[in-house]
């Protein structure tokens, strides 16, 4: 009898894009052709951006026709052997036209364009952070349990692994511990400049979520579970570096402790959090989270110290003096977050902006409907997106919450939940 050789399984890479749903989507290619598609590229189709959070295809402008090119940043590459598993190996990517031009609607270049931005008005980069709070299902649903050693033991070697895959992904973890809520975790690590503070935190959520299906369980980066449950928050740290590396943001004896320029950069993001917020907490169950008593804002407003507040002044030495910006959450592109706030904060600069010496400036959105009410009635929101692709992903956000009209809202958790 003839014997058969055992086939050995071939590695794949998948090469991916963070799209408008937050969803990294994209083609696995062979591990051996690696080094050709990053010369060449890997043939996408436009109509994909609009696939919504739940997978379906909603209204698009691109129909059926047209190609784009997924071009893989090797510097986002990720490969983790993982033990009688296949690795986690993937690359995210830029969207290119066929002629090799950026195409308009790429979030990475919608980031670049706003870090370009800054650089011309200010000569500053921004260095930033993305604080990530999830929920594992690896530990037993108890209450009461929050920051808690008993909560951190049942998590088992869940968080080591994940401190080890980040370490290996050439990211700095800083701190895991669990949250407040119940089941709930946080991950942080160490700022990073530019386009790489989005880069990890895209990697961190699928380390996560990769490690946790490995185990049979799930991290769930969803904004709230339960209606009137604890949410997951992101909050995005934000500082300003001059050309030499030299921190910008700090100024003793000055409001908040902000410098001239950290002020206006920081008074263009407070005066336009409210149409930020379309973008930062762009899913309907965002705002069953930015509720009173939840530790979540519900104003437009700066403070020191003061986690229930939109922006945080966090104090520290000059190098480690930021501003937190609260009204996120890990259902927002990290790209377009990112841009946003730093569009916005260019804003501030080149009006010269100063902040209001009052604690309350503007109320939150409420809805999601409300958020994009105010994106679309933002003048320079046109301007840092283009009209295309600002209407574009006016028409995906209103085609989502079309998704879960009529839902109740524990209905309406449960599907973002599945997903995210």
């Amino acid at each position: 009898m003839k014997s058969v050789t055992a086939l050995v399984p071939e590695e794949l890479v998948f090469v991916g894009i963070c799209d408008l749903a937050a969803q990294v989507r994209g083609k696995s290619v062979p591990a051996c052709d690696f080094a050709d598609r990053v010369r060449r590229g890997v043939g996408y189709t436009p109509a994909n951006i609009c696939l919504s959070v739940f997978g379906t295809g909603g209204s698009t402008p691109f129909g059926t026709t047209g190609d784009i090119v997924l071009m893989p940043d090797t510097s986002t590459e990720v490969s983790i052997p993982i033990e009688d598993a296949a690795p986690e190996h993937f690359c995210l990517a830029d969207i290119l036209t066929t002629d090799g031009d950026a195409w308009p609607h790429c979030p990475r270049n919608f980031l670049r364009r706003s870090l370009q931005r800054l650089e011309k008005t200010a000569g500053c980069h921004i260095l930033g952070s993305f604080e990530q709070e999830f929920v594992y299902t690896g530990v037993p649903l108890e209450p009461k349990r929050a920051y808690a050693l008993t909560s951190f033991r049942e998590q088992g070697n869940f968080g080591a692994s994940l401190i080890a895959a980040l370490r290996a992904a050439g990211m700095t973890p800083e701190s895991f511990l669990p949250e407040y809520g119940p089941r709930q975790y946080e991950i942080t690590v160490t700022p990073a400049i530019g386009m790489r503070a989005a880069d990890e935190a895209v990697i961190l959520r699928e380390l996560a979520r990769g490690l946790a299906a490995r185990a049979g369980q799930r991290a769930i980066f969803s904004p709230i579970l339960a209606p009137e449950g604890i949410g997951n928050g992101t909050h995005i740290h934000l500082s300003l570096r001059d050309q030499g590396g030299n921190a910008v943001m700090h100024e003793p004896g000055r409001p908040y402790g902000l410098s001239v320029v950290g002020e206006q950069f920081t008074a263009g993001i407070l005066h336009h959090t409210p149409a930020l917020a379309a973008v930062t907490t762009p899913t309907v169950c965002s705002y069953y989270r930015l509720m009173p008593d939840r530790w979540a804002p519900t104003w437009a407003n700066i403070a020191s110290q003061d986690r229930a507040a939109g922006l945080r002044v966090c104090p520290g030495s000059a190098s480690a003096f930021n501003v937190e910006y609260r009204v996120a959450d890990a259902s927002a592109n990290p790209y377009l977050a990112l841009g946003a706030l730093i569009h916005a904060g260019v804003d501030g600069i080149e009006n010269r902006l100063s902040l209001p010496r009052t604690a309350g400036v503007q109320p939150l959105p409420r809805t999601l409907a409300e958020a994009l009410d105010n994106l679309r009635d933002t003048p320079a929101a046109r301007k840092w997106f283009g009209s295309e692709f600002l209407d574009l992903y006016l028409n995906f956000k209103r085609d989502e919450e079309q998704a879960v009209a009529g839902l109740d809202p524990q209905a309406i958790c449960d599907r973002y939940a599945a997903v995210f």
